[in-house]
């Protein structure tokens, strides 16, 4: 029983033991605890105070520089204030100064004023003086001469019209002397400027073509049955057939020569083949069409190459290949257009200038008569737009829309193509002319030179190109025939059409005739 009660009492003291040995253990850490948190915070606030510390010093650094820039901003303010105080009292003294001489110009002006009142009435006072004396004298001249003043005015613009009429002869003499001689350069703008005029009385348009045949049972066939055939033919070809009563002959009718060309060619090969229906019909237009087409293009090049023009672009080639199914006053335009290219290039290398662009520019200058649309536009100015189209140069394009005076000239080579285009129109038998209307060209001249004073005769000659004057010896002296020419010739230029130039040749003479018996 003992035994149980001492094991009883060392497991009590044991436990005693334990329990106290981990109070006392907890006692210590509590205690550590509590040192090192106090540690931590002193830290902590050793940490704020020089973080608190920092900052106050980087807030009174801004706040040194926002001090220091609005010192700065308001010395600059101050001293612009101050800039402008300086200007204000500069412009004041300006100002004064700028009154004061107005002033004394003023003063100036107004003594001015008074001495030219004064001297304007001693004036007035001469002036009346002066009318006194002039009266008198001219009382004492007609007196005098026995004329009174009108008739003397009279007789001296009479005097002065002689004298200026005279003069102003000699003076165009001397003016065309001089131009006669003066540089190059000025005799390549007058001679281009005073080169061939010309204007055109008739268009005879080329509208028919007539189609011959070999019996005039053909007509038959051609018509078809209810007209089916000649149906066909004028709706593939657009070309009005006429078949009437003309033997051997069916007339082709239409604006286009084109479509006329296609029309014949297919109207040739169906009566050659004898198969005449509308799906034939329709079939041999479209190959006509087309070998046209091609032979067109053919003809551009080929008249291209010709011509030594290279870059053409393909549908100004095309162009220049219809060209040789149209007419321009009875004249072939495809020739034409070579002959005024080749008269271009002979006439610019006269002149020193290139004339491979004159040649070109010669080409093309009609080419607005052959688009394949038909605006409302002169043939010039559309000639002209479809060059820029096709990026020719600007002075071939000015010398295309010029050539008839539609556009300003702004280079040599306007007037150049301007003056062949007369020379190739005006050539004899180069265009078609009506005979009353040649006629009429002659009478007019004649009539035209009659109408002066002193003309005795008038004779128009050399087809119209020349007209000789032949005037009184005992009416008109030699210096006025030199002055009735150039009349004459200003008049026929403002008031008459015609080819070329013409020359007026006034002939003064004197005869003394006697007879031997």
């Amino acid at each position: 029983m003992d035994a149980y009660i001492d094991i009883l009492i060392y497991i009590l003291i044991t436990v005693v033991g334990i329990a106290l040995g981990i109070f006392g253990t907890i006692f210590i850490q509590n205690k550590l605890a509590i040192s090192r948190a106090k540690s931590i915070v002193e830290e902590a606030n050793r940490e704020g105070e020089v973080i608190r510390q920092k900052e106050l010093l980087k807030s009174r650094e801004e706040g040194m520089k926002i001090k220091e820039e609005a010192e700065k901003n308001a010395n600059q303010r101050l001293s612009r204030i101050q800039s402008t105080e300086a200007k204000i009292k500069k412009r004041e003294i300006e100002l004064n100064q700028q009154q004061q001489e107005n002033q004394r110009q003023s003063k100036e002006l107004d003594n001015r004023r008074q001495k030219l009142q004064a001297e304007e009435n001693v004036i007035a006072t001469k002036k009346e003086e002066l009318d006194k004396l002039r009266r008198t004298a001219q009382d004492t001249l007609e007196h005098i001469s026995g004329l009174s003043a009108d008739e003397a005015r009279e007789k001296l613009v009479e005097s002065m019209k002689d004298e200026a009429k005279t003069a102003a002869a000699s003076y165009i003499n001397d003016i065309m002397d001089e131009a006669k001689m003066t540089a190059n350069k000025e005799a390549k703008r007058i001679v281009i400027q005073s080169i061939q005029r010309v204007a055109t009385e008739t268009a005879i348009e080329n509208s028919v073509t007539v189609f011959h045949i070999d019996s005039d049972e053909i007509k038959g066939r051609i018509i078809g049955r209810e007209g089916r055939n000649i149906r066909a033919l004028e709706a593939a070809t657009g070309i009005e057939i006429i078949v009437d009563d003309t033997p051997e002959a069916i007339v082709l009718s239409g604006f286009d020569p084109v479509r006329r060309e296609i029309a014949r060619l297919a109207l040739h090969q169906l009566v050659a083949d004898g198969r005449i229906h509308p799906a034939r019909i329709e079939e041999v237009v479209g190959k006509v069409r087309k070998q046209i087409e091609e032979e067109i293009i053919e003809t551009g090049k080929r008249t291209a190459i010709d011509l030594g023009i290279h870059g053409l672009h393909p549908d100004l080639i095309r162009m220049i290949g219809k060209m040789k199914y149209r007419s321009s006053y009875g004249q072939n335009l495809l020739q034409h257009a070579r002959e005024t290219a080749n008269l271009c290039a002979i006439m610019a290398s006269e002149l020193g200038l290139n004339p491979k662009k004159a040649r070109r520019a010669g080409l093309l200058h009609d080419i607005g008569k052959v688009p394949d649309e038909e605006p409302e536009l002169p043939h010039a100015i559309l000639g002209m737009k479809l060059a820029e189209k096709y990026k020719e140069k600007p002075d071939i394009c000015n010398a295309i829309g010029a050539h008839h005076d539609e556009i300003e000239q702004t280079s040599l080579l306007a007037p150049i193509v301007q003056v062949c285009d007369a020379i190739s129109g005006a050539r004899p038998g180069a265009r078609r002319e009506i005979v009353e209307a040649y006629i009429k060209r002659l009478n007019d001249l004649e009539q035209l030179a009659m109408s002066y004073p002193g003309v005795l005769k008038t004779y128009a000659i050399q087809a119209g190109r020349e007209l000789r004057v032949i005037v009184g010896a005992d009416k008109i002296d030699d210096a006025q025939t030199e002055s009735l020419s150039n009349e004459i010739a200003k008049r026929i230029q403002d008031e008459m059409t015609y080819p070329g130039q013409v020359k007026i040749t006034v002939i003064r003479e004197t005869r003394a005739v006697s007879f031997a018996k």
